[in-house]
């Protein structure tokens, strides 16, 4: 499919819900709130700066409007504080995550860095994938598109074959209908470490918080993006969706390559000054309230980096 085809599908099911993506606001200026920038840093050699803190798409972000909670204000809020980079991913609970950015996102596109995935691995499905995902995002392209979830037992030689995911995104890369490729994950280092060695990405999205089992992440996988200079992207920061080395937060006996449950709990803040000490570009942190957002933000905003020693120690205590 060529690019006018697909953007001719993705406006029709725009225009049938009476909602056309506010494309032509791009360059308008932010407003005042959302100047009042969070620090930035460079998304590895894309030319790009972040806020160091980005919206997660799970959590808060996932869940359908309610009486109780509306992500849509969520979103807004992150944006109004200085959040620049937003994260979600069409699987997350069926693609609602990205409807509810999508309300968003059709009258502040200028102001995010979007970054989406798709779970497929063949070029068709690639193409339908990211398709269904405009669609919902409200949007015509997405910043960064990252093949998602790699696992151990991944086929990385059937990727770059003609019928393979990563000839399909640098297809769409060709046609400006994502600008960057990246991979993420957080099952298999040894993997995840294979791939950034046989293919060009430009980011990686992948766990990187100070329990022993994420050591081969931080201590492999990291220094080998730094030295080919991609933009890192941290997750489960807090030791995965449910914050569980939060301390307070209830421990979760769910799949361990999902969460990092220890004996020790620490406060948000030890983890987030662990996380955005190593040189990474964004830390991405899910929110279940407004009130969690601005007090990650404040916490990011007066962030002192952690020293080695700090880090050592915070390593052994969570181990």
């Amino acid at each position: 499919m060529n690019r006018r085809k697909f953007l001719k599908s993705v406006t029709a099911v725009c225009a049938a819900s009476g909602s056309l993506p506010a494309f032509a606001a791009e360059n308008s200026p932010p407003p005042a709130a959302a100047r009042a920038k969070l620090p930035q840093r460079p998304l590895g050699q894309t030319g790009i700066k972040v806020s160091t803190l980005a919206l997660g798409g799970v959590i808060g972000m996932q869940l359908p409007p309610s009486a109780a909670h509306d992500p849509v204000a969520l979103a807004e809020t992150a944006l109004d504080l200085g959040i620049t980079y937003f994260d979600t991913a069409p699987s997350y609970n069926n693609g609602q995550s990205e409807t509810n950015y999508g309300q968003v996102l059709a009258r502040r596109r200028g102001e995010v860095f979007l970054a989406s995935k798709t779970g497929d691995r063949t070029h068709d499905g690639t193409f339908r994938s990211l398709e269904q995902s405009l669609k919902r995002l409200r949007t015509d392209r997405v910043d960064l598109i990252q093949i998602h979830g790699i696992s151990a037992n991944e086929d990385l030689d059937a990727w770059e074959k003609p019928g393979g995911v990563l000839t399909a995104l640098r297809k769409l890369r060709d046609q400006k209908v994502t600008r960057f490729i990246g991979l993420t994950g957080h099952d298999s280092a040894a993997r995840l470490l294979e791939a950034v060695e046989r293919y060009e990405f430009d980011t990686i999205l992948t766990t990187l918080n100070p329990v022993s089992r994420r050591q081969a992440y931080r201590e492999g996988l990291l220094p080998l993006a730094n030295r080919k200079q991609m933009g890192v992207i941290a997750m489960k920061v807090m030791g995965g969706g449910n914050g569980c080395l939060v301390a307070g937060n209830p421990l979760q006996k769910v799949l361990r390559p999902y969460h990092d449950e220890t004996a020790h709990q620490v406060e948000a803040s030890s983890l987030i000054r662990y996380t955005l000490s190593l040189p990474i570009s964004v830390a991405v942190i899910g929110v279940a309230s407004i009130e969690q957002l601005m007090t990650n933000v404040r916490i990011v905003r007066e962030l002192t980096p952690m020293t080695l020693a700090e880090r050592r120690g915070l390593e052994q205590l969570l181990g």
